[in-house]
């Protein structure tokens, strides 16, 4: 950092990611703030800045300085953590130190020692202060060390699962064996091995993962589990919408058993996308394609060889690239709110709950990053081949297949806890 950057902050204020403190404060108050530009997307502490924008200066020598900072990150963090440390001279006798932390520390949550207990911090605009369960269960999945959908969900039970898509998926989908359909105690070793239910107190119950994957009715437990989707008249919402519907369900659709010449059930590769067929029954992915053919306009002609060309608005393998995303990568713990699927006259957008998943940009998202907050409904879409096995999809599907269809550039947007993916209809918004 430089004299000039340093400038800016201190102008600017403290904010969501600086904080102005004295190097007289107790090791605590320090670790705490620490703790909590860890947990949001790091910062900057300034020491010898007070609150009032004025410059006071470090009053330890400077080694002295450096030592207190590196010490508070060691023994009053959890992890422990190794800031960036650099001083820069204000005036004649007034150096300021700066402790910068990273955006994306990899061990969330970060808790700091209150005498002898450790308490998770987020920061809340200019205010540090301690997080709730939901918000510290939020910042596990965030880091990849909690995965929701692997965990059980109480209350329900192996007959909340729809045992046709069960079979479906282990038949015809991943060709393997699977029990006779009355041998319920087979089928739940099964799924307990699979990770689609989970032992709880030596007790199998479905995963979240298995109830929102093949759940009978998935809202029963998950009411996050669904898609809002709405289709407006113009280039804004309104209370006036084209359609409105609630998109509810299994995420998977169900899919026909292959016909007699597609040789044994297995041992034999399974098909691809487009060998399943035309789903006998909608999950919520199909049912949000079937939304947007209902609400876009489809343009057909004859090209110069005689053969017919069609062209939706926008390319349904990207729609269903991002309504696939959002579906495996979205925070589920966020339990209020749907994924929404917005249809406007110029845009197309699928907003996803939660922020990306730890270490995730949106530029490393465009190179094809690999990376989930939801491995095992990951895994399951991939083998329905929602999902390309590469981890492409978003270069190869969405930024690509824009490209191709009509020379627009998609908007990958991290806002707040939402992520967003807009499509342009036409190449001037774009």
């Amino acid at each position: 950092m430089n004299r000039t950057e340093l400038t800016e902050l201190i102008h600017n204020g403290e904010n969501s990611g600086v904080e102005f403190k004295r190097d007289d404060i107790i090791p605590e108050k320090l670790a705490k703030e620490m703790a909590a530009l860890l947990n949001l997307e790091g910062g900057y502490i300034l020491l010898g800045v007070e609150n009032d924008r004025t410059v006071s200066g470090l009053t330890r020598e400077l080694e002295k300085a450096e030592e207190w900072v590196m010490e508070i990150a060691r023994a009053h963090l959890r992890p422990a953590a190794i800031p960036y440390w650099e001083t820069i001279e204000w005036s004649e006798r007034k150096i300021v130190g700066i402790v910068s932390l990273p955006a994306d520390a990899p061990d969330k949550p970060y808790k700091a020692k209150r005498g002898s207990a450790w308490v998770t911090q987020i920061r809340v605009g200019t205010t540090t202060r301690d997080a709730t369960d939901e918000e510290e269960v939020r910042l596990y999945q965030q880091s990849g060390r909690l995965q929701y959908d692997r965990k059980p969900v109480p209350g329900s039970s192996f007959g909340d699962l729809d045992r046709r898509r069960l079979v479906n998926y282990f038949r015809d989908v991943r060709w393997q064996a699977y029990p006779d359909e009355a041998d319920a105690e087979g089928w739940q070793r099964l799924l307990v091995n699979t990770e689609l239910m989970a032992e709880d107190r030596s007790r199998p119950i479905p995963s979240a993962g298995g109830l929102l994957l093949f759940g009978a009715r998935p809202n029963k437990y998950l009411p996050q589990s669904g898609i809002t989707a709405v289709a407006y008249q113009g280039t804004a919402k309104d209370y006036e919408a084209k359609e409105r519907v609630l998109l509810r369900g299994p995420a998977v659709s169900l899919f026909p058993a292959p016909g007699p010449d597609d040789g044994p059930p297995y041992p034999r590769a399974p098909r691809t996308f487009s060998e399943m067929g035309e789903a006998v029954e909608a999950g919520v992915i199909e049912q949000a394609l079937d939304f947007v053919r209902r609400n876009t306009t489809l343009e057909a002609w004859i090209d110069d060889n005689g053969r017919r060309q069609e062209r939706w608005d926008y390319p349904l393998e990207a729609v269903r690239e991002a309504v696939v995303n959002a579906i495996a990568h979205r925070d589920y713990t966020i339990t209020v709110t749907d994924i929404e699927l917005s249809i406007y006259s110029d845009r197309l957008e699928v907003i996803s709950p939660g922020r990306l998943p730890n270490t995730v940009t949106v530029e490393k998202m465009r190179a094809g990053y690999r990376a989930s907050r939801n491995e095992l409904i990951k895994e399951v879409l991939r083998d329905y081949r929602y999902i390309e096995a590469t981890g492409l999809g978003v270069p190869r599907k969405i930024v690509a297949g824009m490209h191709a269809h009509n020379g627009t550039d998609p908007d990958l947007i991290e806002s707040d806890d939402l992520f967003i993916v807009r499509l342009w209809k036409e190449p001037e918004h774009g």
